[in-house]
């Protein structure tokens, strides 16, 4: 699944994926074309984080989450 957040004109993409060797990815592109990827087991760990993750992204101006799933 794939969420953008957008702050004055520059966009930073979000997705959450499973990994082949089991468990769940959050990767984070940022505006600039930095990437972050945080590894989580379980579903219950990666949804606490993308919650954290999305405050914080308010919290600096980030509006959104807009996005769909793939």
């Amino acid at each position: 699944m794939f969420w953008w957040f957008e702050r004055a004109g520059k966009f930073l993409r979000y997705e959450t994926r499973d990994r082949p060797t089991g468990g769940y990815e959050l990767r984070v592109i940022r505006a600039d074309g930095s990437e972050e990827v945080e590894s989580f087991e379980s579903t219950m760990a990666l949804n606490r984080r993308q919650l954290d993750f999305e405050r914080q992204l308010a919290s600096e101006g980030w509006s959104g989450p807009h996005g769909w799933n793939l």
